[in-house]
């Protein structure tokens, strides 16, 4: 019997399928988006407890704006959303990071949500600005202690030999402040985004989507519009 030779993943892609059924978002949705929000924010909380497929339901795809070349370059990574505000998110970072120094140029930012297993996303945009220290303060005192030694211990985004130099690094930090508690470094603090777009997607069959776009108008109000698909 001959063996068949191997699929190579790339031919798969394009024959990759699969069906939107899990929900809707219609016309009755709440006018408020920060409202919405929540209710889709507690639904990802509890797919984690019941079923287990969404670990991080606060990972937050961060997109920031490189200047350092000869056409602005677009960057993303995931982080970790840590507050909801009146019409805000919040996260933290050391400020001296890639995007830290990114956000510093140009202090507009795009947050994406992907709660897959909810076949759902939202996408956040608006303009960013630092956290005052007393809040960051407050975040920092409650992080594990593990947490702050590291961010002590790293400059982030910044070349390093090895990871035997990031862990000796570690341990000098943790040296350092033995028996004390561990001070927030001046670099490292919270970045707020204020939203001035937010879009809600719900995966739907046959590709026809349900998109929800709000907008905030310049007197501050919300004004929502669907979206083709």
């Amino acid at each position: 019997m001959t063996t068949p030779p191997p699929v190579d993943p790339r031919d798969r892609l394009a024959s990759e399928r699969l069906d939107y059924t899990a929900g809707m978002l219609g016309d009755d949705a709440p006018t408020d988006p920060l409202a919405l929000f929540d209710t889709w924010l507690e639904d990802a909380l509890a797919r984690r407890e019941t079923h287990g497929d969404l670990p991080e339901p606060s990972a937050v795809v961060l997109s920031t704006v490189d200047l350092n070349g000869p056409v602005p370059q677009p960057r993303s990574r995931t982080v970790l959303l840590k507050g909801r505000e009146e019409d805000s998110f919040v996260l933290f970072t050391n400020y001296h990071s890639a995007k830290g120094r990114e956000l510093a140029a140009t202090p507009q930012a795009a947050l994406l949500l992907p709660w897959y297993p909810l076949q759902r996303q939202v996408r956040i945009e608006g303009p960013v600005e630092q956290l005052p220290d007393t809040e960051s303060d407050a975040y920092w005192a409650s992080r594990p202690r593990g947490s702050q030694l590291g961010s002590c211990a790293s400059q982030q985004s910044a070349p390093i030999a090895s990871r035997a130099v990031l862990e000796q690094q570690q341990a000098q930090v943790a040296e350092r402040y033995e028996g004390q508690d561990v001070p927030r470094p001046p670099h490292w603090g919270g970045l707020r985004v204020v939203a001035q777009r937010i879009e809600f997607w719900q995966g739907r069959s046959d590709r026809l989507h349900d998109r929800l776009v709000y907008e905030r108008a310049d007197d501050g109000a919300w004004q929502r519009q669907r979206l083709q698909p």
